[in-house]
């Protein structure tokens, strides 16, 4: 499913209570956003890590572990978003 232009902050993936989105137009270095009960986390994309924000450690696991099973698709993505073009969802853990 591709997500659309109509939101500047499309959600990429959601599973455990996370959710995963991704701001089109974003500054470097790639990298994606976390929500988390109520906490806000950035995440770069390469290398896979924590830039801004804490996470509970089983949290930031399940992220690290998403991620590096979705690196190449997390990348086109941030390229998809820089161009301002849609992109696919991703498959949650």
């Amino acid at each position: 499913m591709r997500l659309s232009l109509c939101s500047a902050m499309p959600e990429l993936c959601r599973f455990h209570g996370i959710t995963i989105d991704m701001h089109f137009k974003e500054h470097g270095p790639p990298h994606f956003h976390v929500k988390y009960a109520g906490v806000r986390v950035l995440v770069g994309i390469e290398p896979i890590e924590v830039l801004e924000g804490r996470l509970p450690p089983r949290v930031r696991r399940m992220v690290v572990q998403w991620a590096s099973i979705h690196q190449s698709e997390l990348r086109e993505a941030w390229n998809r978003a820089q161009r301002m073009e849609s992109f696919d969802k991703i498959a949650p853990l």
